[in-house]
């Protein structure tokens, strides 16, 4: 019942369908073009092969061995204390075995009242370090970069979730239920976050990535709909008709984040690697203001990464763009911005399924991808990338749905298959072990 709630409060934001179009259908149609392909055209093996590139990070942190870094995936299997599970702990070791240059843990929250769904990796106490510990390790000894991301459900917190308590945000909402943080609360917060990132460079991590998105908390903070704060961390009534994306409106909104990324910037080793998550639309959120948000972090602030959550990296913008004339596709109003001094890369992530995906966010200008089905269907999904783009075979993806059978194999358990029924057509309905 949790599962079925979580799946609708998540369409509360919907996500715009061409008319005579199903949920699945763009990814659905792009793996089944994969079957029907041949070998790989060479302009798409040239683009693709960008992504098997090392990538370095402006702090200095190790490398990605390539520009493959597994997206942060809800996964509901950890303990109910925020605990590592030994499904999680095989389920993220398998991805960083498979290829990924960077392996990502699901959004662990930092606050207790934070959790966002059942089974969620806690990082909100020193009780986590044995667990964190060991998968530190575990992705590590496979060459690939050890990420935690660091998490706030906010007013997105179920209340079952989180003993039948109101969730948080900056400002009340009557329609969840959230209750606005006091100030002292907003700076609390501030250090949780802060501390989460200690625990996870003393666990071992290489960094974390802050979820500044996806109307999670920090993204609540940076949204004019939802901020409503007079303090500090929030635009307050006298900038009620001031244009969000004005200096000054979004500065207050900003406050939090940028206190966080300084603080962690502060506590950590110079090394440490710290990126930010963004929401590309919807959420409360509106393009132009995350572009700007966006343009100001890579320019101002000193993070080694920002990572867009997109949902597919083919659209155009739900909302209309200020100039009518501008085509261009939703990722290119984040991968067009200028690095900054400190070339900061920018990541994409939505229905990354294939070479020809990979060539098409190469071509437009991603300085990295992070596939999130793709990599749940086939644990080595950049290990089969690689040697399609050197071979020039087709590059073969499992057909939807599929079975258990298929997915347990690929290290996922049956407690992470019943939330992925979540997703239409994506898990073979026939399959009752699938519903347990």
């Amino acid at each position: 019942n949790y599962l079925k709630r979580s799946f609708k409060l998540s369409q509360s934001f919907p996500i715009r369908l061409e008319p005579h179009t199903s949920v699945c259908s763009p990814l659905c149609a792009r793996v089944h073009s994969v079957h029907m392909a041949g070998a790989v055209s060479s302009t798409a093996r040239a683009l693709a092969k960008h992504a098997l590139d090392p990538l370095s990070f402006p702090s200095g942190g190790p490398s990605m061995s390539n520009r493959f870094m597994l997206a942060p995936l809800t996964n509901c299997q950890s303990g109910e204390d925020g605990a590592l599970s030994e499904d999680e702990f095989r389920w993220l070791t398998m991805r960083a075995l498979g290829g990924h240059g960077a392996t990502m843990t699901c959004a662990a929250h930092v606050q207790e009242i934070g959790k966002g769904f059942p089974g969620q990796l806690g990082i909100w106490s020193d009780a986590h370090l044995p667990g964190l510990t060991r998968l530190a390790a575990g992705i590590k000894k496979h060459n690939s970069v050890s990420i935690v991301q660091l998490h706030h459900a906010g007013m997105r917190s179920p209340k079952e979730v989180i003993g039948g308590r109101a969730p948080v945000g900056p400002s009340d909402d009557a329609k969840s239920g959230t209750r606005a943080l006091t100030l002292e609360e907003v700076r609390q917060l501030r250090d949780d976050f802060i501390s989460g990132a200690v625990r996870a460079q003393t666990a071992g991590f290489d960094g974390v990535e802050l979820h500044a998105a996806h109307g999670y908390i920090i993204c609540s903070f940076l949204s004019p709909l939802h901020n409503k704060r007079d303090d500090d961390y929030g635009p307050g009534p006298a900038m009620a008709s001031v244009p969000s994306t004005s200096g000054a409106a979004l500065e207050h909104r900003m406050r939090f984040l940028r206190e966080v990324i300084q603080g962690v910037r502060a506590v950590t080793r110079p090394d440490f690697i710290v990126g930010v998550r963004v929401s590309a639309e919807r959420f409360g959120m509106q393009l132009l203001d995350v572009v700007e948000i966006t343009r100001r972090l890579v320019s101002e602030e000193p993070i080694d990464f920002v990572d867009v959550s997109a949902w597919d990296v083919y659209k155009k913008p739900t909302e209309e763009v200020v100039d009518k004339g501008d085509m261009r596709l939703l990722i290119e109003h984040f991968t067009g911005l200028p690095r900054g001094p400190r070339n900061i890369p920018i990541g994409v992530a939505g229905k990354i399924s294939n070479v020809e995906d990979i060539a098409h966010c190469m071509k437009h200008g991603a300085d990295f991808v992070s596939p999130g089905r793709a990599s749940i269907l086939q644990h080595d999904f950049p290990a089969k990338i690689a040697a399609s783009v050197s071979s020039g075979e087709a590059f073969v993806q499992p057909m939807l749905p599929v079975t258990q059978e298929h997915l347990m194999k690929e290290g996922v358990s049956p407690v992470f298959a019943t939330y992925l029924r979540n997703w239409p057509g994506f898990v073979k309905d026939g399959d009752e072990r699938a519903k347990l």
